[in-house]
């Protein structure tokens, strides 16, 4: 049985008694291409531990499964790990599937993975629990080398984007890795068909906060300075730092000239280096 095509994932839920729950975001990818990009962007090698969230029925855990050395899956829905069980796991000897709400990991990393120092994070995310995945597993002590998602086009776009049209979401993402758009998949890639588009993104992790000194200390100054600039993001930046730092605009505009960013920029028109240049010289007030 081909677990890609609609036909026969239809043909399992029904001998399951079971249907797509959309409380859950249980859309299934069924155009295999699309399996094949996921797994090369991951540039999967056999030695390779591989976390995935949410395989529902587990066709992306079998592609998976053939190219790493061991695929950790955990599944929310008891009636998908059930059949994941009797199925992908029981084919391959090299796959372990978790019950479990993956947000509700203090620290996944651990408690999935025990005392495997690298892993990739890969996985088909369900739309609603996307950016908080993304963002649970940057924050984390331990980020995965390396993370291929699908997510909703759009939000794809927002977190890939690049200046003129930065966001918060672009800026918070890309302070802790790189990130880039490895392809666009239609919606009829699924069953059952979702109303959106989705994109495969890759994000590549890197120390944020690196030769900051207290790197708790200016991830605080970081953010405060970025969610001001962009507190109503069709306003001048000078306007907005002055506003939501509480300091003079003289000031500001002093400051910002010293990284050579006009005083009339707006805020998603900073790159992320400029943001992170920006942060350093209010860290030091």
């Amino acid at each position: 049985m081909d677990i890609a095509n609609a036909k026969d994932i239809k043909s399992v839920l029904s001998e399951a008694g079971l249907r797509p729950k959309k409380g859950l975001g249980q859309h299934f990818l069924v155009a295999k291409p699309f399996l094949e990009l996921i797994a090369k962007a991951a540039n999967l090698k056999k030695q390779d531990t591989v976390l995935e969230i949410g395989p529902g029925l587990g066709v992306l855990t079998e592609a998976l499964a053939k190219r790493a050395k061991n695929v950790v899956a955990v599944e929310k829905d008891p009636a998908m790990v059930e059949i994941l069980e009797k199925t992908v796991a029981k084919k391959h000897p090299n796959v372990k599937i978790i019950e479990s709400d993956i947000l509700s990991l203090a620290r996944p990393r651990k408690e999935i993975l025990g005392r495997a120092k690298e892993y990739k994070l890969v996985a088909n995310l369900p739309y609603y629990i996307a950016t908080h995945v993304i963002r649970k597993f940057l924050e984390t002590e331990h980020q995965p080398k390396l993370m291929v998602l699908m997510v909703q086009k759009e939000v794809g776009q927002r977190i890939c984007a690049k200046p003129p049209q930065m966001s918060l979401l672009a800026v918070a993402m890309q302070a802790y890795a790189k990130a880039e758009i490895v392809s666009f998949v239609p919606k009829n890639a699924f069953w059952p068909q979702p109303k959106v588009d989705s994109a495969i993104i890759r994000l590549t992790p890197r120390k944020a906060w690196k030769n900051t000194g207290d790197s708790s200390y200016f991830s605080t100054v970081f953010f405060n300075v970025v969610k001001a600039g962009f507190k109503q993001p069709r306003k001048q930046l000078a306007g907005n730092l002055a506003k939501g730092l509480g300091i003079g605009k003289e000031e500001i505009i002093k400051t910002l000239s010293q990284l050579d960013i006009s005083s009339t920029a707006r805020a998603e028109t900073l790159s992320i280096e400029d943001w992170l240049k920006l942060a350093k010289l209010f860290a030091k007030k």
